[in-house]
C-alpha cells in the first residue's frame, strides 16, 4: 500500500492553466500505473488521464484530450496533471490513484483497478 498526496488545486478562470501534483510515498511511482480522476457532487468518479507503469504511454478521456497532459517524474516520485484551456466543466475534486501491476489501457480507465487513492485537490472556477 502506498500513500498519495495531491496538491496544486485552486481557483481558476476559463482559459487558465493549472498543474496539480501527486506525490507518492511508500513505493516507487514508476512501478505503478498512475491515474487522475475527478468527481463533482452527485456524480460518479470520472476518468481523466493515466500513465502506464514503467512507460511513457498515456491515456486521456475525450473531454480533456488535447488540453490536459499527465506526466511522471521518477526522481521526485511524483505524477503531474497539467491542465490548459480550462473550462467551467473541469471544476471538480481531482484525485490521483495508483494501480499495481501491468494494466491494459481499458483497465487504467477503470477506477476499480486502482488500489490506492489520494484525498483529492479541488479545482474551482471563479464566478
Amino acid at each position: 500500500q502506498v500513500q498519495l498526496a495531491e496538491s496544486g488545486g485552486g481557483l481558476v478562470q476559463p482559459g487558465d492553466s493549472l498543474r496539480v501534483s501527486c506525490a507518492l510515498s511508500g513505493g516507487t511511482v514508476r512501478d505503478y500505473g498512475m491515474g487522475w480522476f475527478r468527481q463533482v457532487p452527485g456524480k460518479e468518479r470520472e476518468f481523466v488521464a493515466a500513465i502506464r507503469r514503467g512507460t511513457t504511454m498515456t491515456y486521456y478521456s475525450n473531454s480533456v484530450k488535447g488540453r490536459f497532459t499527465i506526466s511522471r517524474d521518477n526522481a521526485k516520485n511524483t505524477v503531474y496533471l497539467q491542465m490548459n484551456s480550462l473550462k467551467p466543466e473541469d471544476a471538480a475534486v481531482y484525485y490521483c490513484a495508483a494501480a499495481p501491476g501491468w494494466k491494459i489501457a481499458s483497465s487504467l480507465m477503470n477506477p476499480n483497478e486502482y488500489t490506492d487513492w489520494g484525498r483529492g485537490t479541488q479545482v474551482t472556477f471563479d464566478s
